[in-house]
């Protein structure tokens, strides 16, 4: 059988794509490893009618709401391989299964990669963040903490002293300040400490304090630290799409790539700014993409 649409992902950007294209009566294969990024998060926020679900809560009512439509079908594997041909693309998995679709939406997200700093994973996702605004209420008026060693930690400052007052920037050892940048902050009350972080101290997920390598410590009931994003899948290299500067793959407003028939939704095109119902909003324009597609080629 060869689908009309392959999705690789089945988190917001992918689930929302399926639906659509579902509902369109678009025959879909909905390829999802059943690892999602977000596993370790309590809840997840700014979803409006979900606002605090569970991320298991939220893929158990998508995926009973998609696989709804008869056309969509969920295949729990691992993706090795994409290789294009000239029906469409070819996706493999580890064992050699292949699955054959005319037009194929990447929606594989990206992983994070944090500082390697002693005591993050064990306060991660309970007591330490990376989105205010996925978190940034259940923080309110407590005394943050910000380790970042990207410029960009001076958007994120500026933007935390919404949610607390209260707040200490870590360079962790970066000048990724400059001066005027430090003026403005520190105008604001915000303290600024450029000495490398050695370890997060707390219990039962609780941050207690930040402890930098000078010995000094810093007394913390929470804070958010900025991972590096890079593409989860790394099949997507085989297949050259361009990419953006920051590392997404590039797209039109429809999800269409470089590479004719390959959409990408979610993340995965834009890893800056990773919230649930961007990415959901994202899969359901790169649907449509696909369908508009599908229908003109037919017509041709």
């Amino acid at each position: 059988m060869i689908y009309d649409c392959a999705i690789i992902g089945g988190g917001p950007a992918g689930l929302n794509a399926a639906l659509v294209l579902g509902r369109a009566r678009r025959s879909i294969a909905l390829i999802d490893n059943n690892r999602p990024r977000n596993a370790v998060t309590h809840a997840s926020h700014g979803f409006i009618t979900r606002d605090g679900v569970t991320p298991a809560e939220f893929r158990r009512i998508a995926y009973e709401e998609v696989l709804r439509y008869p056309s969509v079908e969920h295949l729990p594997i691992e993706v090795v391989s994409v290789v294009k041909s000239n029906s469409g693309f070819e996706i493999l998995d580890s064992s050699g299964f292949g699955v054959q679709a005319r037009k194929l939406i990447l929606a594989t997200g990206v992983k994070e990669i944090f500082p390697e700093i002693e005591g993050f994973q064990s306060l991660y996702g309970k007591s330490l963040f990376n989105c205010p605004y996925c978190d940034g209420w259940e923080l309110r008026d407590q005394p943050l903490v910000i380790v970042s060693d990207n410029p960009n930690v001076f958007h994120t400052a500026k933007l935390l002293l919404n949610w607390s007052k209260d707040l200490v920037v870590c360079t962790n050892g970066q000048a990724s300040l400059s001066k005027e940048q430090k003026k403005q902050l520190e105008s604001k009350g915000i303290v600024i400490m450029e000495q490398p972080v050695k370890a997060y101290i707390g219990q039962n997920g609780r941050l207690e304090h930040v402890l930098l390598t000078d010995g000094t410590q810093i007394p913390r009931t929470g804070g958010f630290v900025a991972p590096k994003l890079v593409q989860s899948a790394s099949f997507i290299d085989q297949l050259g799409c361009e990419r953006t500067e920051s590392g997404g793959i590039r797209k039109d407003e429809m999800g269409r790539t470089s590479i004719p028939g390959l959409y990408a939704a979610g993340d995965a095109s834009n890893v800056s700014a990773s919230q649930l119902i961007y990415a959901a909003a994202d899969g359901s324009r790169a649907a449509v993409g696909v369908n508009v597609d599908l229908t003109d080629e037919y017509f041709a």
